[in-house]
């Protein structure tokens, strides 16, 4: 019963300051609707898909081979893993050690680490397709790699690298410094500090980067179609061509005589980057309560 008062205080005491300020009960009406349409939103879209594909999932759509008849997404569902895997084998750790060098070894308020700051900014909002022709002359054309899983995973990971630097700063810049000066005070060095009080504190932001980075990866069709090619098989090496599910989906849709197995290819995107979520947050959840 207390509880249920105290409650009923603050709700009203919320509202007569909402009342007597117009331009806050107003904010507060403008952050209710924005999450309800992008709720909204996300619902309808995984209705939608989940509605328009799962007809079309068969036993055929996961055959070991692909064919004109079978279209099946298994080699794409096996390269999208090889090339996630790849990319953030190459970006996460110099994006993690690039923003531990910034935010912890690097002077602060140094002109170097502001232009780095910026051109990471910068190249953050450059287009994915700018991306896949840089892909294409350099890594493609230019060291003549050819169309292969390696050019693909070596231009996602400059495309994703700016993301995880940033995100990695940020949750390295959350950690309060007492943790650092309480390390300092019972002996221990800089070194042993970063990598023992700081970095583990600051791992579920890392890993909330590389799961947004890795819902890049996954998603990313115009750069990869220009550097991984289009090729619906598993690659012998990495540096065969080779599709991803977003390609493939994207290759069906436009052929535009298998669309209802492109939305079958859909959910199980879906499904693929729920479940890297869910993972990737459940021991971010771990990691936190061991520490």
């Amino acid at each position: 019963m207390g509880g249920e008062r105290i409650n009923k205080r603050g709700l009203r005491q919320r509202a007569k300051e909402y009342a007597a300020s117009p331009l806050s009960l107003f904010l507060l009406l403008l952050v209710i609707a924005g999450a309800v349409v992008t709720l909204s939103v996300l619902i309808f879209l995984i209705v939608y898909i989940l509605i328009k594909g799962i007809p079309y999932i068969t036993p055929d759509l996961f055959a070991l081979e692909y064919n004109s008849e079978n279209v099946s997404l298994f080699p794409a569902m096996v390269n999208t893993v090889t090339m996630t895997m790849l990319a953030l084998v190459i970006a996460a750790p110099l994006g993690i050690f690039s923003a531990i060098y910034l935010t912890e070894y690097a002077k602060r308020g140094s002109r170097v680490v502001e232009l780095i700051r910026l051109t990471t900014e910068t190249l953050s909002g450059i287009p994915s397709i700018v991306y896949g022709l840089f892909g294409m002359l350099f890594f493609v054309t230019a060291l003549r790699w050819g169309y292969s899983m390696l050019a693909g995973a070596l231009t996602l990971s400059i495309m994703i690298l700016p993301l995880i630097m940033r995100t990695t700063e940020e949750a390295l810049k959350a950690v309060p410094d007492s943790y650092r000066e309480g390390s300092f005070g019972l002996g221990a060095g800089k070194l042993r500090t970063v990598f023992r009080i700081v970095l583990p504190s600051a791992v579920p932001g890392i890993l909330a980067g590389i799961i947004l980075a890795t819902g890049r990866i996954v998603g990313e069709t115009a750069a990869l179609m220009y550097t991984a090619g289009t090729v619906a098989d598993i690659p012998d090496s990495v540096m065969d061509s080779g599709r991803t599910l977003a390609v493939h989906m994207y290759a069906l849709s436009n052929e535009g005589l298998h669309v209802g197995q492109a939305y079958a290819t859909a959910v199980v995107l879906l499904v693929i980057v729920i479940a890297i979520n869910w993972v990737s947050s459940f021991l971010a959840g771990r990691i936190a309560k061991g520490r």
